[in-house]
């Protein structure tokens, strides 16, 4: 039987080792296994407390007091060396992750439009404010409104110049958006005063042309609509876009839904004209095609073409975008080259 004094002896004991191994302690999970150690179900405390059975009657009160005041004693310990673990971290943690506030501040780039994003963007809101309305069609074609509406029957020489994409159903991708001017006249009736941007697709690729570009096509139809009207649209898209005043020369050419048609050239924005290395020393850049709408696309849209009479213009967004910000090359506009997008913020 133990006695009331060798269980107080070991009790001290006990609790002086515990202290000591308590304040030593430096991590949470240290802390955690002594009280474990000490007050588990298996610790030196609670076999204490297990063996009162064995004392005297008389003795058992003031060591179960004494026992339990020690187990208490130990918790205190552990929670307040627990607290002091905590602070210790945080304090550690804080300094870790300390800003200093006098060292400069981070730069961070932000990001903007897409040069060809902002070209289609400006040449559309200029278009808005005389009068157009702005059309959209699908990018996936059939052959009827990318070619025959348009006056381009099979067989037709232009067909060569397309370079198309066909799909094994005989769809194709659009290689222009004069599609979508047919299928609004097919909705809509005179008078008529669009623009068509979007993307259109060609089997070609070099500094100068890529397998997916940009245009913009025009369509005006009207009962009093002449080349004049053409003109002077032309003239003022230019000057708008470019911001100063540029001559342009109309020169005659061949496209199979516009009779007459006309290559149209502007002085050269880089010397106005005088002759440098872009214009070739010409002092002019080729920049659209255009022309009065041929008859013969009015005759399955349901349009009268002896009382309405169109003009209709196209044009190449990256063709405007380089001479505009001075790229040389068509294929950066596609190479996600952040030191070249970044010019444009």
């Amino acid at each position: 039987m133990m006695s009331e004094n060798v269980a107080h002896s070991e009790l001290d004991a006990i609790v002086d080792k515990a202290t000591c191994q308590i304040e030593a302690a430096e991590a949470e999970a240290e802390l955690e296994a002594l009280r474990v150690a000490y007050l588990g179900k298996k610790g030196p405390i609670t076999a204490l407390l297990k063996s009162i059975g064995s004392l005297p009657a008389d003795e058992r009160p003031a060591a179960g007091k004494k026992i339990t005041s020690s187990r208490n004693l130990l918790e205190d310990k552990i929670k307040r060396k627990r607290v002091t673990l905590q602070q210790i971290e945080s304090a550690r943690r804080l300094e870790a992750q300390r800003i200093d506030v006098t060292l400069p501040g981070r730069r961070y780039f932000t990001g903007g439009p897409h040069p060809l994003a902002r070209t289609l963007a400006r040449m559309q809101e200029i278009f808005l404010s005389i009068g157009f309305d702005i059309a959209v069609g699908p990018e996936i074609e059939d052959d009827y409104h990318n070619f025959e509406a348009l006056n381009i029957p099979a067989n037709h020489p232009a067909r060569a110049m397309q370079d198309t994409f066909y799909f094994p159903d005989g769809r194709l991708l659009r290689t222009h958006t004069s599609p979508v001017q047919i299928r609004y006249m097919e909705k809509h009736k005179p008078p008529i005063r669009v623009v068509a941007p979007g993307r259109v697709y060609r089997c070609d690729s070099d500094i100068t042309h890529t397998p997916m570009f940009h245009q913009l096509e025009g369509l005006v139809i009207d009962e009093t609509t002449t080349f004049a009207d053409l003109k002077g649209v032309l003239e003022y898209f230019v000057a708008e876009f470019f911001e100063e005043p540029l001559n342009l020369r109309f020169r005659p050419s061949y496209f199979p839904f516009t009779e007459p048609s006309a290559e149209v050239d502007i002085s050269c924005v880089f010397c106005h004209g005088d002759g440098c290395n872009v214009c070739k020393r010409t002092g002019w850049l080729e920049v659209l095609g255009c022309g009065m709408v041929h008859p013969a696309l009015y005759k399955d849209v349901g349009i009268d073409s002896e009382r309405f009479i169109g003009y209709a213009f196209g044009l190449g967004v990256e063709r405007f975008t380089m001479l505009r910000y001075g790229v040389n090359d068509l294929r950066l506009f596609f190479r996600n080259d952040l030191d070249m997008l970044s010019q444009f913020r």
